[in-house]
């Protein structure tokens, strides 16, 4: 692949390890060939790192694969998926999945990010819909103020919620920010 084919969220492979492009730009300076500035993600270890190319190198596109899996459950230090056309399933480690793991529920659909056949990412849908276990009752007339009060949802995550809602409700919930979005009916 010719550095010209450079564009954010291009996947390459450099020293056996996958990269994605989070950040593109060319330069084209007075005199001389054009620069191809870049911060590249590793999608192993999540460090982000600024590499600099010249046109007309050349670079590997990583063997990187995504597929729908369905989540099933819990382990001791990592998660169960299943493939739901071949029912193969896969576990991922807690240090892959990170923060994203107060999000799991059931039945879950997300996608998973294989490098050379091995899963190294997890990508969950933009909104999950999950139901209240336990929060504090909203003091009546406190209302104009848009004040908050504290949920814990059927994960154990928790997120900050307008005073109306109760035990039981079903809510809308942003997996990229981790916050409120709408009740849901």
């Amino acid at each position: 692949m010719d550095v010209s084919d450079l564009k954010k969220n291009v996947k390459l492979e450099i020293d056996g390890q996958p990269w994605i492009v989070a950040d593109f730009q060319f330069v084209k300076p007075g005199k001389g060939q054009g620069l191809y500035k870049c911060k590249i993600k590793n999608m192993v270890t999540g460090a982000v790192v600024d590499r600099t190319w010249r046109s007309g190198e050349k670079l590997t596109a990583a063997n990187v694969e995504s597929r729908t899996y369905q989540y099933l459950y819990p382990g001791a230090d990592s998660f169960t998926f299943m493939d739901n056309a071949t029912y193969e399933q896969v576990e991922i480690d807690e240090k892959t999945i990170g923060t994203d793991a107060r999000f799991l529920m059931d039945n879950l659909e997300v996608d998973i990010l294989f490098y050379n056949e091995r899963p190294v990412g997890v990508t969950l849908p933009s909104h999950v819909v999950m139901s209240v276990s336990e929060c504090e009752p909203g003091v009546k007339g406190d209302t104009a103020t848009g004040a908050t009060k504290g949920a814990t949802m059927e994960t154990g995550y928790e997120v900050q919620v307008p005073l109306f809602i109760k035990v039981g409700d079903r809510l809308k919930i942003d997996t990229r920010t981790g916050s409120y979005v709408e009740r849901v009916n």
